[in-house]
């Protein structure tokens, strides 16, 4: 599994510092000494997949050099109902300034890992992988996307530069004979430089998966919104028309749920992309017990 760039979501991190600590945290600072020691527990409170036991090391160095983290689980292993996952020891004061930022990432970020490996369990046994979308909470993209990893599932582009994504919004403008347009422009997108794949939208089996998939270079054909039926069909169509390694993958997407993503795989598509794993994942319930 690809490990998180730290560096690149530091300045999120001191953002939701900033936000919460401010000039400081009074309720602590007229309460506590400054010199008291604590140690606390960082429990699962559900079934869980962790996600941001590292992030967290990095937030609390933040509040205090002194604050030290003991991971006791893993990023994208299993926490039961009560489970500790990690133990925080250090200075009580900044130790609880940091709790609120602390349960924060950790509890949305795995939220997401677990709402990902639900899917990826539902289209165990088929050739299906669940890919995540770019519905990702602003700043947030890395971190989910991370998240998403670690539940078992796939990252799709992280932007628009790293993935060319030719959608029914670009089909329009190039009118309805696109074919000899779309060729020309396929031809250019692979000489793009750092970019994952090509892939082409449809929004119709039979008026435009036809003409697609006689494009050569095209690495992924989006079927946006489609019934099983229209799924098994896109399926038996690309392989009657292509062959071999360099036919297109087939991606489902568009109104995608627990209850119907098991079908879904069942169709025979390649990829599936889910934008609930981000957009709708429920932040998990993990608290922070003191000894």
């Amino acid at each position: 599994m690809k490990l998180l760039d730290m560096e690149k979501v530091m300045p999120l991190i001191k953002l939701a510092i900033d936000e919460d600590l401010g000039d400081g945290d009074v309720t602590s600072e007229l309460l506590l000494e400054n010199k008291t020691k604590a140690k606390a527990y960082i429990v699962s409170r559900e079934e869980i997949v962790v996600c941001g036991m590292e992030i967290i090391r990095e937030i609390l160095k933040l509040y205090s050099e002194k604050l030290k983290l003991k991971v006791l689980v893993d990023d994208g292993e299993h926490a039961c109902v009560g489970k500790r996952v990690g133990i925080i020891e250090g200075p009580l004061v900044p130790m609880l300034s940091a709790e609120r930022v602390v349960l924060n990432f950790l509890q949305r970020l795995s939220g997401i890992a677990t709402t990902t490996q639900k899917y990826v369990r539902a289209v165990e046994g088929t050739k299906s992988k669940i890919y995540d979308t770019r519905k990702t909470t602003p700043g947030w993209r890395l971190l989910e996307k991370y998240a998403v990893r670690c539940g078992g599932g796939h990252n799709h582009r992280l932007g628009l530069y790293d993935g060319i994504l030719i959608k029914d919004n670009h089909l329009a403008e190039l009118g309805r004979n696109f074919y000899q347009k779309l060729s020309r422009i396929i031809a250019k997108a692979k000489k793009v430089k750092d970019v994952k794949f090509v892939a082409v939208e449809v929004d119709h089996v039979d008026d435009q998966l036809n003409y697609v998939l006689k494009i050569p270079g095209i690495d992924i054909v989006l079927l946006d919104n489609m019934g099983q039926w229209q799924l098994k069909h896109a399926v038996d169509m690309r392989n009657a028309v292509r062959r071999g390694k360099n036919r297109p993958l087939l991606e489902a997407s568009g109104n995608i749920t627990l209850s119907n993503v098991s079908a879904i795989a069942n169709c025979g598509i390649d990829r599936i992309a889910v934008g609930a794993i981000t957009h709708s994942a429920r932040a998990v319930d993990i608290g922070l017990d003191r000894e």
